[in-house]
């Protein structure tokens, strides 16, 4: 008797996301092995900051360029100040995880950080629009004026 066999069904495909993404994303994986022939820390460096650094060094400055054991920052004025008063500890951090002494001193360059493509900002928060405002037309515009800067 002989057994009869199941068809093959179709295999789905897996779901595709369409969402914008950030060119660096895109750029990562097809740059990185060539990055790694020529110079892997430095690379490991630029590629994996955010895992390397930490979050909260990664949400205010990216990299911008390493060479000659400079590794140069972009972040903003304050944040600057306050990464030259921890600097220390990122440059032992970051030697840590790359497994040798590279970076000998940091160096700053003042711009708004990108993470993922979008620049890093505080987030925005609005007062809550006040309770007495004016009867009449004044008191609508008014209300007007807050809805069009809450936006």
């Amino acid at each position: 008797m002989a057994r009869s066999r199941k068809p093959d069904l179709p295999v789905p495909e897996p779901a595709r996301n369409y969402a914008a993404r950030g060119i660096a994303a895109l750029l990562a994986p097809v740059v990185r092995p060539a990055f790694r022939k020529r110079a892997p820390a430095a690379a490991a460096l630029l590629a994996d900051w955010e895992s390397l650094a930490g979050p909260e060094f990664a949400a205010r400055a990216a990299p911008v360029k390493f060479a000659g054991g400079t590794l140069t920052l972009a972040c903003t004025g304050p944040a600057a100040m306050e990464l030259q008063l921890v600097a220390p500890t990122l440059i032992a951090r970051l030697n840590l995880a790359l497994g040798q002494q590279m970076i000998e001193r940091l160096r700053f360059t003042r711009q708004a950080p990108k993470v993922l493509g979008q620049s890093v900002s505080p987030p925005r928060h609005m007062a809550a629009p006040p309770k007495d405002l004016p009867d009449g037309a004044l008191g609508e515009a008014l209300a007007r004026l807050y809805e069009g800067v809450k936006k």
